[in-house]
C-alpha cells in the first residue's frame, strides 16, 4: 500500500504552523527583566490554552505601574500592568505568582464574564492552570515605594494616610474612620 502524497498538505502545514508561531508574537521589551516577563505572560497563555482547549487573545504588557501594588489587570482593555520596582525586587515572585494572578483576572473575565476579583472562578483558574494557592495580596516590602503619607489620628493613635487619601479628605470628597476603634481620623 502506498501513502499518497499530497504537496498541498504539507504546504498547508508549514502556513499552519508559521500562523500559529506569529499569531501571538512576544512583545518586545528594551529592559531584559521586562522581556522575561513578557515571555512568562505568554508562556501562561499558553498553559491556560492546552488546558482548557481554548484560544485567548494576548493582552498589552506595561510596566507603569507605581505604588503599592505588583500589577493590575484592566478587563475591557485586556491589559497587564505591572511595577517595575517591586518587579526588580522580587523577579521570581512575579514569575511564579504575580503574573498567574493578574493573568487569571483576565481569563475569568473572558470565561465567565464579570466575577468578583477573587471570587470561586478566579481562585479554580489559579489552582488548576498554574497550580498556585490564589493568594489576594503579595507580601513585599513596599518601603521603596511608598508615596508622602500624612499623619491622622484616631483614639487608637497614629495612622498614616497616603497622599491620594489625604487629598480627598482636603477637598471634601470623603471621610476615614479608623478599623479598630471606628473615630474619624483628624489630621494633626
Amino acid at each position: 500500500m502506498f501513502k499518497s502524497l499530497n504537496p498541498f498538505k504539507s504546504l498547508q502545514s508549514k502556513k499552519s504552523l508559521l500562523s500559529t508561531l506569529t499569531e501571538h508574537p512576544v512583545m518586545t521589551f528594551q529592559n531584559p527583566l521586562h522581556q522575561q516577563m513578557a515571555q512568562q505572560v505568554e508562556h501562561c497563555y499558553q498553559v491556560a490554552e492546552s488546558k482548557l482547549a481554548k484560544q485567548f487573545p494576548r493582552p498589552e504588557v506595561a510596566f507603569t505601574l507605581r505604588g503599592k501594588s505588583a500589577g493590575t489587570a484592566h478587563l475591557q482593555l485586556n491589559k497587564l500592568r505591572f511595577n517595575p520596582k517591586l518587579l526588580q525586587d522580587n523577579q521570581q515572585a512575579f514569575l511564579e505568582d504575580v503574573i498567574p494572578h493578574e493573568i487569571c483576572h483576565l481569563l475569568a473575565f473572558q470565561l465567565y464574564g464579570r466575577v468578583k476579583p477573587h471570587g470561586r472562578e478566579w481562585q479554580s483558574l489559579m489552582q488548576s492552570l498554574y497550580g498556585r494557592v490564589p493568594r489576594t495580596t503579595h507580601s513585599f516590602d513596599t518601603r521603596a515605594v511608598e508615596g508622602k503619607t500624612f499623619e491622622y489620628h484616631c483614639q487608637c493613635g497614629p495612622i498614616k494616610l497616603s497622599i491620594r487619601r489625604h487629598n480627598k479628605v482636603v477637598r471634601g470628597e470623603t471621610q476615614y474612620r479608623c478599623r479598630k476603634c471606628g473615630s474619624k481620623l483628624k489630621l494633626n
